[in-house]
């Protein structure tokens, strides 16, 4: 199913407020029995200063996806994605995050929420086979998919063969990588490191395409990461290469 309608829909305190930092929404329904909590009250303050409605209702589970909307719900202008080369073009020195077919939306807010802590430069997903970037997502990214450049491709295959030919190493994480991802001297170059899905890791097209496939050591029996522990230890992986954090 193709990504349209990029965070429309919002949920959550963080994520609705960043979206309103943004001046995104274009409407709100706030909970009557917690219009008086701080957080509420900073963010009704803030849409009314922008002139967004602002609607009063008994319960906004009604119109919520997830199970704790914390009392608000927005509706938004979506996200507008940038092209592959827009997103080289940001930095002299790029860092993409690549998610191949990331299956849970909190999977991928968790993602884009440590490639923003961690000074990735932008992320990509594709647009079929991948978890919806709706409410959850960006609840769970908690304002980052507002920071965070986002990339939407038709193959994730295709992004890395172009991605080839504008001089960025791939680096995909898999467990029988020959590899480790930790001092990986790649990752202080432009660099796009690819996560695969939950179940399946990168898909086989994903894997040839990566210049080097890298794994991340494990002490523990553990067969595998979640996507989005992987996500986060390789993306604050090339802000230590890089010395961004010692």
């Amino acid at each position: 199913m193709a990504l349209a309608g990029i965070g429309t829909e919002l949920e959550g305190i963080h994520a609705v407020e960043a979206a309103l930092t943004h001046r995104r929404v274009t409407a709100l329904s706030v909970e009557r029995r917690r219009m008086g909590k701080p957080d509420l009250t900073r963010i009704v303050r803030l849409a009314r200063s922008q002139g967004v409605p602002v609607n009063v209702v008994e319960d906004v589970r009604t119109l919520a996806t997830t199970g704790s909307p914390q009392g608000v719900f927005a509706r938004a202008r979506p996200v507008v994605p940038i092209s592959l080369k827009d997103a080289i073009d940001l930095s002299e020195n790029p860092a993409l995050l690549v998610l191949d077919h990331v299956e849970d939306p909190r999977n991928i807010g968790a993602a884009a929420r440590s490639a923003v802590a961690a000074g990735m430069t932008a992320l990509v997903v594709p647009q079929r086979r991948s978890a919806p970037i709706g409410a959850t997502a960006f609840k769970a990214a908690a304002g980052a998919l507002e920071e965070m450049p986002l990339v939407v491709v038709s193959s994730v295959a295709d992004a890395l063969k172009r991605l080839d030919q504008m001089g960025v190493w791939r680096v995909g994480l898999d467990g029988s990588g020959d590899r480790s991802l930790l001092g990986l001297d790649l990752l202080g170059q432009a660099v796009a490191v690819c996560i695969g899905s939950e179940g399946e890791g990168l898909s086989k097209l994903v894997a040839e395409r990566c210049d080097v496939l890298a794994y991340i050591p494990m002490v523990g029996g553990t067969e595998s990461l979640n996507a989005s522990v992987a996500a986060a230890l390789a993306s604050y992986e090339v802000a230590r290469v890089r010395g961004w954090v010692s």
